[in-house]
């Protein structure tokens, strides 16, 4: 979008992490194997470890192969040692025959067939050869990739810093969570939801002190945010009125608005823009979200989320989705992008009533669905492609 090329968002740093704490982390270097893997040809059975042109000859056993020792001699024609699965084969032999495969007396084993070189076993290098690239910077580290980065012998990982994202609620109706709201006020519950989807995106959120409907106020916590964050998040006072001084509050600091309103519903008052840091090169961005809960998490997944994890290095990534067949007509508007609520039930995909103002709609949601400018309408029977919520929402 016009926004990430005029911010241009990277990763916030690199730092090494101990590897069993790389879990959930986004990878910081390209990682190429340091060896062939495996180094050696492996048995992948029980049995004997012999030359593939000795054919349905007696072999004599002439020792075995320990796990985790290199075999103590070689074989030759007409030998074999015993070897246990995993075992190194032995030089000389290119294939292994099976305990079950073979008849063994006074110290020789029988083939019933003869073998094949290859049999049972694992070539040296098979799964990975030197050199090859096994790990894209940006990957994000789950439970297959710290197995194989303990494989090539990472003990600390290099991974991009979490982006801090500072949140700024504004408005003079709010209050704390554990207070009791008097008439007028509410409890201030976006910056919550924001925090967790911002954890979800693998970002470090930040509270900042609520800014009252004051501009100085919002101006210097804006400023507080961009001090300490690489990324800051304001909910509320986006909105075209005299209370909304989002816009005026970023051009106070140098800033430039980028995009003041888009064509969605709902979410139509977002702000994307940026700040000059001071002192050093570079720029804060700054993503002003709709006060209205519903609204301010939509656009948080579904608009801002690319500039979040773009901070943190990950590579893209669509968030979950699976296609239901319609339960009901979903109904946008020509022009606009709009992203409905979904609840699945018995298989198939039915909006919500969209009620920004609702704090529950969205934890009773499963998903949502875009219906794009061209395309605003979905009848009963129809795909529908439900996005799920990368935090929360109904399992």
């Amino acid at each position: 979008m016009a926004y990430a090329a005029a911010v241009a968002p990277g990763p916030a740093g690199v730092e090494s992490v101990p590897l069993d704490a790389a879990y959930d982390r986004v990878l910081a270097r390209d990682v190429a194997a340091d060896r062939a893997y495996p180094a050696d040809a492996r048995s992948t059975m029980d049995g004997f470890a012999v030359r593939a042109a000795d054919g349905v000859s007696a072999r004599r056993i002439t020792g075995e192969v320990r796990m985790g020792h290199a075999p103590e001699r070689p074989i030759g024609p007409g030998e074999t040692l015993r070897i246990p699965t995993g075992g190194v084969l032995p030089d000389g032999a290119d294939a292994v025959i099976p305990f079950e495969d073979v008849e063994e007396r006074d110290g020789t084993i029988v083939p019933r067939d003869a073998p094949a070189a290859g049999d049972s076993l694992t070539p040296a290098g098979a799964d990975l050869q030197l050199g090859a690239a096994v790990l894209a910077a940006g990957r994000r580290i789950g439970g297959p990739e710290l197995g194989l980065l303990a494989t090539l012998g990472y003990a600390t990982v290099p991974v991009y810093r979490r982006p801090r994202v500072a949140i700024i609620s504004t408005g003079d109706e709010l209050v704390d969570p554990g207070a009791v709201p008097e008439r007028g006020q509410i409890r201030d519950s976006n910056r919550y939801a924001i925090a967790g989807t911002l954890r979800a995106l693998g970002a470090e959120p930040l509270h900042i002190a609520r800014a009252p409907d004051r501009i100085d106020d919002l101006v210097a916590r804006l400023r507080e945010g961009c001090e300490c964050a690489d990324a800051v998040i304001l909910t509320g006072g986006s909105s075209v009125g005299e209370r909304d001084l989002t816009p005026d509050a970023i051009e106070r600091l140098a800033g430039t608005i980028v995009v003041h309103g888009l064509r969605v519903k709902p979410g139509k008052p977002t702000v994307l823009a940026w700040i000059p840091r001071i002192g050093s090169i570079g720029a804060v961005p700054v993503i002003g979200l709709p006060g209205n809960p519903t609204s301010a998490l939509l656009i948080l997944e579904a608009v801002a989320a690319p500039i979040v994890t773009a901070l943190g290095g990950a590579l893209p990534a669509a968030a979950p989705a699976r296609v239901y067949p319609a339960g009901a007509a979903f109904a946008g508007r020509a022009g606009w992008t709009w992203f409905v609520p979904v609840e699945i039930r018995d298989g198939r995909a039915y909006p919500l009533a969209l009620r920004s103002a609702h704090t529950s709609l969205l934890a009773r949601a499963h998903g949502y669905v875009v219906l794009p400018e061209d395309g605003p309408r979905i009848e009963p029977g129809e795909d529908a492609l439900v996005i799920r919520f990368r935090s929360g929402g109904r399992p």
